[in-house]
């Protein structure tokens, strides 16, 4: 079949609305310049609310990744040790960062598709009571699940260790509540929720995490979150040269988030995840995260005998709708799909149609329509 139209559900990058697509074609202007300023200023604060903090928002011109790995090298020295959640490649991925640096990582691992129980994080630092940090996931993408933030930060606010929190998932897609759940370091990144291109990332950090980001001698340039902070909050600009046409773009999406309300925004997040579950659950497949799924993606696992990496590939290249399969030991047996930012709970009625020509193609027996019926019953639900 010739594919005329394209349609992306992944779990990131998403699509972008023409809005947005433009405000950044609009024609490049000088970083150091009020205008830009005024656009850098409201940008930050009108990200705040997602976040759901009073802290200053910081924003980088990088991935995701790299608000991860400013968190690492501002708050903690060589030689400190921190806890980080592994439950997925992102929470493998604090690891890694942390190894990187110098640092020590004790890792409290997580059966891929459950979320960490605080009590895990309790005896993780009863034993390790010189960690300086405890790293985690909100939504971890790799497995479709989310943490229980609120329940971990309720462990570290009693002691000295800093709450670090990955929200690249989470972030626009479900109530975030950073300075109430005593958070204290939060980040994201444009590609998800908030509907924009990759390249750019945001990090906010509580006051405790302020004073330990000053005192840390870690060395540091790029990512200096000291001097970023001071150019943002006191000189209106940023240290290093910006992502112009994204904060342009970012100021549009944000635009449209809180004037479709945030209250709304998450309704809306969270019919898009039930019905696609709903559809995988009709066709007889397993939620990867069945007792904590993510609103922003839902992890189907297919069939013995079945490979999902062949139903990605038919999906995106025969019926023109993309997918991502999964990674490591869930590669060839995980579909993700994807219902973050500009997509409507109508929009899953193509993703479960598309979804159910490559099931039945690889052979899988079902009711035929089951899928679409299962998202048109949930979206019916909710008018």
């Amino acid at each position: 079949m010739s594919v005329f139209k394209k349609y992306l559900y992944t779990p990131g990058p998403v699509s972008v609305p023409p809005e947005v697509l433009l405000e950044m074609a609009r024609p490049i202007i000088h970083h150091r310049t009020p205008e830009f300023s005024a656009a850098l200023d409201s940008a930050r604060e009108r990200m705040r609310p997602l976040f759901g903090t009073r802290q200053e928002v910081l924003l980088l011109a990088a991935s995701g990744s790299g608000a991860m790995e400013a968190a690492v090298t501002n708050l903690l020295a060589p030689g400190e040790a921190a806890i980080f959640v592994n439950g997925g490649k992102f929470g493998e991925r604090w690891g890694k960062l942390l190894a990187a640096h110098g640092m020590t990582g004790h890792e409290v691992k997580v059966e891929w598709g459950r979320p960490v129980r605080p009590e895990q994080i309790q005896e993780a630092l009863r034993s390790h009571p010189e960690s300086r940090a405890v790293f985690m996931q909100a939504s971890e993408t790799s497995t479709c699940a989310i943490h229980p933030v609120a329940d971990v930060a309720a462990v570290t606010r009693r002691g000295e260790a800093l709450l670090v929190v990955d929200g690249i998932t989470s972030v626009g897609v479900f109530e975030q509540k950073m300075d109430d759940w005593g958070v204290d370091a939060f980040l994201t990144g444009s590609q998800k929720a908030l509907m924009l291109p990759p390249g750019l990332a945001m990090i906010a950090l509580s006051e405790r995490a302020l004073q330990r980001t000053a005192r840390n001698r870690t060395p540091r340039f790029y990512f200096d979150l000291n001097r970023e902070l001071k150019a943002q909050r006191d000189e209106h600009t940023t240290a290093w040269t910006p992502a112009v046409s994204l904060i342009f773009g970012l100021n549009k999406s944000l635009e449209l988030i809180h004037g479709e309300t945030l209250p709304r925004v998450y309704e809306r997040h969270r019919v898009m995840a039930e019905a696609t579950r709903a559809a995988g659950m009709a066709l007889g497949l397993k939620l990867i995260a069945p007792d904590s799924p993510a609103p922003g993606v839902t992890g189907l696992l297919v069939p013995d005998g079945i490979d999902s990496g062949k139903i990605v590939r038919m999906m995106r290249d025969e019926l023109g709708v993309s997918v991502q399969g999964g990674q490591d030991q869930m590669k060839g047996r995980l579909v993700r799909i994807g219902h973050m930012g500009y997509l409507g709970p109508f929009d899953m009625l193509t993703a479960a149609s598309a979804l159910e020509i490559a099931l039945a193609r690889m052979g899988h027996r079902f009711t035929a329509g089951a899928g679409v019926a299962a998202v048109h019953e949930r979206i019916a639900r909710s008018v």
